[in-house]
């Protein structure tokens, strides 16, 4: 494999995309039945395909300079990685299909909202406000609801008002993590005029705003478990995210002390042990509701 694509492939970032794990394992612990085959194969299509074809197309445009996640070092871009991108969007839509023609419609939405978030011409990211609303409604309540229609949930289920409190909690934890991942890139992000949520917040009001909005999406997942009479899910969460807290306690002082723990290498130690604990609860949770099946 010559340079070019070797470049390519790392800018598709697929390991970096299974932070984006949490979400498929929240959806599968709150649907009734579970096709293992049909999970394995939204998994894939998301994880492998369509999550890095948006991060590939991202850094496309963007051309960074600097550390990206998943990349210390991103390596320059080429025309290789645009071919790259388009050919992981035509087999994220053709193996969608094999599933559902309304899933695979769902999965052609999210690579379109994903390419008018960096392309030069609509570049979402320009607006604060704008991309951030895109980001948390498309990679929470709306990839959610995606994974549940996969595998084939029924449309009562789907829609009804515990679900649906369920996909605005998805959207909320991604509107507390979002900006956290935001804090280490605000001078590449001012050198190419992208007003970035975190940027317009700063430093202190980044973090404020990420603690206020991950403590509402938890209070509100605990009621909607609460209302489902899944009080054990409640009780996993709390346990298995509390490294979350902690992690989250520390960076917090760091920072405190010194502006620039704000960094590349704090940003990914969150990440990870977010979407590793999240995950975790929400995989146990489906293996229970697997086992009382």
């Amino acid at each position: 494999m010559n340079t070019s694509w070797r470049d390519a492939w790392r800018l598709l970032r697929i390991p970096f995309s299974l932070f984006l794990m949490p979400i498929f394992w929240f959806a599968l612990s709150a649907a009734p039945e579970v096709s293992p085959w049909k999970a394995l194969a939204v998994f894939l299509i998301l994880h492998v395909l369509v999550y890095p074809a948006s991060n590939g197309y991202n850094s496309y445009y963007d051309r960074d300079e600097g550390s990206i996640g998943g990349l210390k070092h991103p390596p320059k871009v080429t025309q290789t990685l645009y071919w790259l991108v388009l050919a992981f969007d035509f087999l994220a839509v053709a193996f969608s299909l094999l599933l559902s023609w309304l899933f695979a419609g769902m999965v052609l939405a999210y690579l379109l909202v994903s390419k008018a978030y960096s392309y030069q011409g609509i570049r979402l990211k320009k607006y604060p406000i704008l991309s951030t609303v895109v980001v948390v409604v498309f990679q929470g309540a709306f990839t959610f609801v995606m994974v549940q229609v996969g595998i084939g949930t029924a449309e009562d289920i789907l829609t009804s008002r515990n679900n649906l409190l369920l996909a605005l909690v998805s959207s909320l934890f991604l509107c507390g993590s979002y900006p956290l991942t935001q804090v280490y890139q605000h001078q590449e992000d001012a050198r190419r005029g992208d007003q970035t949520l975190s940027l317009k917040l700063g430093l202190w009001g980044t973090f404020l705003f990420a603690a206020c909005s991950l403590l509402l999406a938890t209070a509100v997942l605990l009621y909607t478990y609460w209302l489902r009479q899944e009080l054990l899910h409640g009780f996993i969460f709390l346990l298995g995210t509390g490294p979350v807290l902690l992690v989250f306690s520390q960076w917090l002082l760091k920072v405190r002390q010194n502006p620039s723990a704000a960094n590349f290498e704090n940003t990914m130690r969150m990440n990870k042990v977010s979407s590793l604990c999240m995950s975790f609860s929400f995989g146990l949770m489906l293996l229970w509701q697997l086992w009382k099946t």
